[in-house]
Parts: structure tokens; C-alpha cells; sequence
């Protein structure tokens, strides 16, 4: 079967981020961890084969007609699909009687992590070979940053242009992010991935339009932009600006609201420290599409979309602490496929 993205020419089609099964043992996991059940599902160390069926089955049911199959870091499933030709087929089988094709292969990361980079490189190459083997022409993942030196334990994202070590610092992590990704694009096309989307993401090289562009000037066509919304709210951005200044290089589209929350930001600022697990005790938070902003804004993000040529997959994700996910996706799909009916 085919497992390229679904859409026509010029046409947007609801898809689903979701998470790919684990194979701690060579084979995808069928039994559920004693711990861990309640955190959310990009955190938890295994996903049975069954968890990630029930994802397909609920993309389904919500009207989707694409996945975006992500790794949240773990190598093991990957590693089991590469090797195994039964195990992608029994994945191509999945998805085809559920009516779902593949959007994209996420496998964001943090490549240029002075610890664990060398793990998120090789997941990239491994959602690479996979993508070859599956035909799927995308792949979506993120820049990185790196550290500050030979020593380095933790990535040292530099944002602001002062003082002068800290700009020499960030050239620096550019010379060694290019040189990084000119090396993977070259493997990408060896391997018939024509698109890497890389998301505009605050933490790594790559967080807004100018970013892009210099990455895209240094490597080629090959990169592109994941345009997530919710990254770009807090940013003070404009979601739709930013799409119809890349216009073509736009490559994927996450769909996550944001909420902004007047009196925190007015002494926390959106540079807010505070931790994701108070979210009540944040200026800013992501929330369920729709939750955050309304009707008329997606309407007009989709028609700036339709406006660049855009066709491809607008693939829902999940991060709202006061929703399941179930409910979360279900809201969201619920909002969002008229504003898509609208927008063909």
C-alpha cells in the first residue's frame, strides 16, 4: 500500500501524532509497565503494541486520514521495524484497514546534546532507513543546540545577542548544526526522504523564521520548516505570517493551542521557568485546540496555509494538562473538520 501522505493537490488532511510501540526485548511490548500508566504518553518509557493500536483506532474514529508516528526519544521500535519486513508490513496492515496512511516519521530530538545527542542522531537515522523502507518522503524532527564546551553536561541555548562570548558561543554551535545536518540531509536523500521538517522549537538553533532560512541557505531544499502554532504564541509570534513568510518551505503542520495567562505573564513574563506540572502556576500553557484561540483564528491559519500551496497533513497533538488525551484529540478533530471543510 501506499503510505504517503493522502493529500491531493493544494488540499489539507487531518492527521494524528502518535506514539510508536516499544520493543525492549526485539519484539513490540505487549505488557503494560507496573508504573509509570499516568504520566503522559511521550514520557512513558513503554508502549504496547496494543496502546499504539488504540491511538490508530481513535485517529479513526475522530476522522483522521493520516498518523504522524513519533518515538518520544526511544529507539527500540525503530530499531525492530528496520530489521523486521513482518513487523512493517503487520504496521502498513494496521493502518490500511483502518483507512490511515503515514503523514510523517517524527523523531524529535535533541541532536546536539552534549550527553545524549549521540542517541538522537541515531534515532534520526534510524527513522531515516525506516522511512526509505516504508516510502514515506518526510520526516519530522528538530535542529538541537549544544553545549558550551568540551565539558558540557547539558545544552546552552543562546537567545539573546549580549554579551559577545555568548554570541561567539552560538556561531559556534552553528558551524557544528551544519555541518550535523548537511551530513544527514545527504543520508536522507540516499534514502528517499525528500523533506526534513524541522520544528520551529524555542531550546534549539532553529525557533523562528530566520532561523530556518539560515539553516535551509546552508543545507539545501531538503529542510523545511514543522510549523507548530503553540510555539510560536508564546514567542509573540504570528502563526500566520510565519507561514506565508516560508511559504514554500513550509513541510508539516502541528496543530496545539496555546493559552496565554494575562496576570502571570504580567510578573513571570513568557519566559516563565516554572514547571509544566503546576500548570495553574504558569504564564503560559498549551491547551486543546480551540481552548486557547478561537474559530476564527484556525480558520484564517488554514487559509494562509491554502494560500502558499500548502498540501500536506495538519497533524493534531496532545499536550493540554487538563485533558486526556482521548478527550483532548476528540475536541480538537471535533473543532477543527469543519474549519477544514471550509478551507478546501
Amino acid at each position: 500500500m501506499s503510505t504517503a501522505s493522502p493529500a491531493a493537490s493544494n488540499t489539507l488532511a487531518l492527521s494524528l501524532l502518535v506514539r510508536l510501540f516499544t520493543a525492549s526485548s526485539g519484539a513490540p511490548d505487549e505488557r503494560e509497565p507496573a508504573t509509570g500508566a499516568d504520566s503522559p504518553v511521550w514520557l512513558r518509557s513503554t508502549i504496547t503494541r496494543r496502546s499504539f493500536e488504540a491511538r490508530l483506532d481513535l485517529a479513526a474514529k475522530i476522522g483522521a486520514r493520516a498518523v504522524e508516528i513519533t518515538q518520544a526519544g526511544q529507539l527500540s521500535g525503530a530499531e525492530y521495524l528496520v530489521r523486521s519486513a513482518a513487523g512493517r508490513d503487520a504496521l502498513l496492515d494496521a493502518l490500511g484497514r483502518r483507512g490511515l496512511k503515514i503523514a510523517a516519521l517524527n523523531c524529535s530530538g535533541m541532536p546536539l546534546h552534549p550527553v545524549n545527542g549521540e542517541s538522537a542522531q541515531q534515532l534520526i537515522r534510524l527513522t531515516i532507513r525506516l522511512a526509505g523502507q516504508l516510502g514515506v518522503k518526510r520526516i519530522v524532527t528538530m535542529s538541537g543546540s549544544g553545549g558550551d564546551g568540551t565539558h558540557s553536561t547539558a545544552d546552552n541555548w543562546v537567545f539573546y545577542p549580549w554579551p559577545p562570548d555568548a554570541v561567539a558561543l552560538r556561531e559556534r554551535q552553528w558551524q557544528v548544526a551544519i555541518a550535523l545536518w548537511q551530513d544527514l540531509a545527504s543520508f536522507a536523500q540516499d534514502h528517499g526522504v525528500e523533506q526534513i521538517a524541522i520544528e520551529l522549537h524555542p531550546l534549539h538553533l532553529v525557533y523562528n523564521v530566520p532561523t530556518l532560512f539560515r539553516l535551509r541557505e546552508a543545507v539545501g531544499p531538503v529542510m523545511g520548516a514543522n510549523v507548530d502554532p503553540s510555539h510560536l504564541f508564546w514567542q509573540q509570534m504570528d502563526p500566520q505570517a510565519v507561514v506565508r513568510a516560508l511559504s514554500a518551505a513550509v513541510y508539516h503542520v502541528h496543530l496545539k493551542d496555546l493559552q496565554l495567562v494575562p496576570d502571570q505573564v504580567a510578573t513571570a513574563g513568557v519566559l516563565d521557568q516554572r514547571p509544566f506540572e503546576n500548570p495553574q502556576q504558569r504564564a503560559w500553557v498549551h491547551r486543546t485546540i480551540g481552548q486557547g484561540h478561537d474559530s476564527a483564528f484556525w480558520s484564517a491559519l488554514l487559509g494562509a496555509l491554502k494560500s502558499i500551496g500548502y498540501s500536506g497533513a495538519v497533524s493534531i497533538e496532545h499536550e493540554d494538562p487538563f485533558q486526556s488525551y482521548e478527550a483532548g484529540v476528540s475536541e480538537a478533530a471535533a473543532f477543527l473538520l469543519p474549519l477544514l471543510a471550509r478551507a478546501q
